[in-house]
């Protein structure tokens, strides 16, 4: 599953890729680490305004979640939505209907296991180009405090690249749009089976990894940092490929 992330971006870079306005800047931190249990606020263009760039906390809570405590426990277990299940899942099915996002990032990690060794993975576009990732959110209100929650998880196909599959056991990969499913997924008039047609393999032609310090694995070091997504050559034998 996607937990990790790198959303290093600033604001231009992310206006200028999506021709939409960043608004709530101050409440947007780019970093080279993003983990979902840090429930991190990341830059997402939504389907009902997609000349907007909201920002938006990492783990859906839906609408229809009775109180704070049972929001707490359910964000945990919606950092990621499996696509083959996106329109049956309760947790789910609504937003995919209509609250669907973008969510943009530079890159993510996987880890490769190996025995009991788990060897870091960075996998980025070829180009170095931003990485649009499908996403679905909602929208939650604390009933305590009357303030307003909207959250995104990123969603995952069973299949993957034939390579990646090397990488993690789990045989998933986020769903990476290229521009033209973009526009698909992120129209809201989009009959809800054109939308979910564009969740496929993204073409691994365009997908490159390296190995990435065991930097990543420290909890205690400060991990927004350029060195977390720099190449680094692990002794032979300690990766599959």
């Amino acid at each position: 599953m996607c937990f990790t992330v790198n959303v290093n971006l600033i604001k231009e870079e992310l206006e200028n890729r999506y021709g939409a306005t960043l608004i709530d800047p101050d409440k947007y931190r780019p970093s080279y680490y993003y983990h979902a249990y840090a429930l991190p606020s990341i830059p997402s263009v939504c389907s009902p305004e997609p000349t907007k760039i909201r920002v938006l906390k990492w783990g859906l809570i839906p609408s229809w979640t009775r109180s704070p405590e049972d929001a707490d426990i359910i964000r945990y277990k919606t950092f990621n939505a499996r696509s083959e299940s996106i329109d049956t899942k309760p947790s789910f099915s609504s937003s995919v209907k209509s609250k669907r996002c973008i969510i943009p990032v530079k890159g993510f990690f996987e880890w490769q296991h190996s025995g009991k060794t788990k060897t870091p993975f960075y996998i980025f576009h070829s180009n170095n180009e931003i990485l649009s990732l499908a996403g679905v959110f909602d929208d939650w209100v604390d009933s305590s405090t009357g303030e307003l929650y909207l959250l995104s998880p990123l969603l995952q196909l069973m299949q993957m690249t034939l390579w990646l599959k090397f990488i993690t056991p789990l045989k998933r990969m986020p769903v990476i749009l290229d521009k033209q499913s973009e526009e698909i997924w992120i129209k809201q008039s989009s009959t809800l089976s054109d939308a979910l047609s564009v969740l496929r393999p993204y073409p691994s032609d365009l997908l490159q990894a390296h190995t990435v310090s065991p930097l990543i694995n420290d909890r205690g070091a400060d991990r927004n940092t350029p060195e977390v997504i720099k190449p680094y050559t692990y002794p032979s034998g300690n990766t599959l490929f």
